[in-house]
């Protein structure tokens, strides 16, 4: 069974050798192939070649078109700082909608068109080229809290919620809207999943998460799998108060952040939901040792149970050991179903 066949089984509930391997991995992944970090987000060849030299090296199960959250945003004509050696960053200073008012004269950048989307589609193909086979390929979408913080200013956006909620409404439909079609593209492109970040979502508490995220995380949902991709939802940070919804948008694979308790996860989302996560990345992953990553990951296979995929809360951190990760392939591969 390769990593693509496995990954699939699981979520369809069939029978698997042993558990997946899923860590997000960005700078790591760069770092893992020699290139400054500026060159894996700007290049689609870069970020393919370091994915795939990554994933062999570690044998998971999946490559992924992850990057930045700027791709979407920078292509809507946001002020996008650039860094050789780190991941860009959006100027919430000069944000894009600062003036809200300009959200209805913005136009929807094709993701086809030459841009930062075109990018990561071309990404998708080229991991589908050269890994698909083997491996599961993982395109990426902003969710409607992230991306509007993204063109709204973050801080902002937190103001909207209370000061005008209707903008934000209106907000959040235009971005669902761009990023279906984004996610389309990377489908036909050839990726089987598709990632939503929503790491803003994270610090709204559950009426405002009910209220304002939850309708349009599931529109983007529902769309992905009308497409005939699977859905990876991933929000950073503590969503221990968001589980029980988190739980009803049909996510195929639900992250978790290390702040949120896998045994919590299983109860609030039920016993048929895959669980991926969920090990502090910096104080447990890059930190630890071997031996105590493995304690580690073999609690949040206990608490979560075999509807499960082994990774990290977040992103595999710049600096963690060789060994650290490898300790991580070594307790996937050792589960025996």
């Amino acid at each position: 069974m390769n990593g693509r066949e496995r990954v699939l089984a699981l979520l369809d509930g069939q029978p698997i050798d042993h558990l997946p391997l899923m860590p997000i991995t960005m700078m790591f992944a760069a770092d893992t192939a020699g290139v400054p970090y500026g060159r894996y987000a700007l290049d689609h060849r870069v970020l393919a070649d370091a994915q795939c030299r990554t994933a062999a090296q570690y044998d998971f199960d999946y490559v992924s078109c992850i990057s930045d959250p700027a791709r979407e945003a920078a292509d809507c004509g946001a002020k996008v700082v650039w860094f050789d050696d780190q991941p860009p960053a959006l100027d919430e200073v000069d944000a894009l909608l600062a003036d809200k008012s300009r959200l209805r004269r913005l136009a929807r950048p094709d993701p086809q068109a030459g841009g930062r989307m075109t990018d990561r589609v071309q990404a998708a193909a080229l991991l589908r080229e050269r890994a698909g086979a083997e491996r599961l390929v993982e395109g990426w979408i902003e969710g409607p809290c992230a991306q509007g913080a993204d063109l709204r200013g973050i801080n902002t956006l937190m103001l909207d919620f209370y000061d005008d909620p209707g903008f934000v409404h209106e907000l959040f439909a235009w971005v669902i809207d761009m990023e279906l079609r984004f996610a389309r593209a990377q489908i036909e492109a050839g990726a089987d999943l598709i990632g939503i970040g929503d790491a803003a979502a994270s610090l709204v508490g559950p009426h405002l998460y009910d209220a304002f995220v939850l309708p349009y995380e599931k529109r983007l949902v529902d769309g992905v799998h009308e497409m005939g991709a699977r859905v990876r939802l991933h929000i950073c940070g503590n969503t221990r108060p968001l589980l029980t919804s988190m739980g009803t948008l049909g996510a195929d694979i639900v992250d978790l952040d290390y702040p949120a308790p896998l045994d919590e996860a299983r109860q609030a989302m039920g016993p048929r939901q895959v669980l991926l996560g969920n090990i502090d990345p910096v104080r447990v992953l890059r930190d630890g040792t071997p031996e105590s990553v493995t304690a580690a990951i073999a609690a949040c296979h206990a608490a979560a149970g075999d509807r499960y995929i082994v990774g990290a809360g977040c992103e595999v951190p710049r600096g963690t050991p060789p060994e650290n990760v490898q300790a991580l392939t070594r307790y996937a591969q050792s589960t025996r179903f």
